[in-house]
């Protein structure tokens, strides 16, 4: 898939926190954050609720796919690809552990959209040449649970090595540092804590336009 060029790409990552104990609790929590996140112009919502079964996972996603209905956004199944195409959803969202970029390319429709999970610039380069769409690279700034922080110096590395190829930062994304992303030669940003919160994600949308 071709992205524009004309503004950032933006992707907002679900939390995670939903459950199949309180899942129409979390549904409802999870379609209205889409729903912001439309209204705002995220470009990807990626579902990454490892903790749903396979039954639940694709109901919610059927949820989301039909939020984001006529718009431009785009949503993403965490790991999943099969749920994702069976639900309509436009791809999969890759992580290490994951099948490979390339056999996701072999096996699903060429407009099935694939981002990939990366730490590094060999990660970077493989997912760029294995048919990606996409590579989030990080954690580029601190953030919660995260140790191995890769700073601006390692991004701007990595998006030199395949550029135009997109790369999106992720990592202690927040409304403060993404002009210095984007100046490394991000594409955009992808995050969780900053764009599950409507006045963050609105703050960081209205600077990115």
């Amino acid at each position: 898939m071709k992205f524009s060029a004309d503004s950032p790409i933006t992707c907002l990552i679900t939390t995670g926190e939903a459950t199949d104990a309180e899942f129409d609790a979390s549904r409802s929590r999870i379609v209205a954050t889409v729903a912001r996140a439309v209204e705002a112009g995220v470009s990807l919502i990626q579902i990454r609720e490892k903790n749903l079964s396979a039954r639940s996972l694709f109901e919610l996603t059927c949820a989301a796919v039909e939020v984001v209905a006529g718009s431009a956004t785009r949503v993403l199944v965490n790991d999943r690809a099969d749920i994702a195409f069976a639900a309509e959803a436009d791809g999969v969202h890759l992580a290490s552990n994951s099948l490979s970029a390339a056999l996701i390319r072999e096996k699903f429709p060429r407009e099935f959209m694939i981002g990939v999970s990366t730490h590094s610039v060999d990660e970077v380069v493989d997912a760029a040449n294995s048919g990606a769409d996409f590579a989030v690279f990080g954690p580029v700034f601190n953030t919660p649970g995260k140790t191995d922080v890769k700073g601006i110096p390692a991004l701007s590395e990595v998006c030199e090595c395949v550029a135009p190829f997109p790369v999106l930062a992720i990592g202690g994304v927040e409304l403060e540092n993404v002009g210095e992303i984007l100046a490394a030669g991000a594409s955009g940003v992808a995050a969780i804590r900053a764009f599950n919160d409507a006045d963050s994600m609105g703050g960081i949308l209205a600077k990115l336009k």
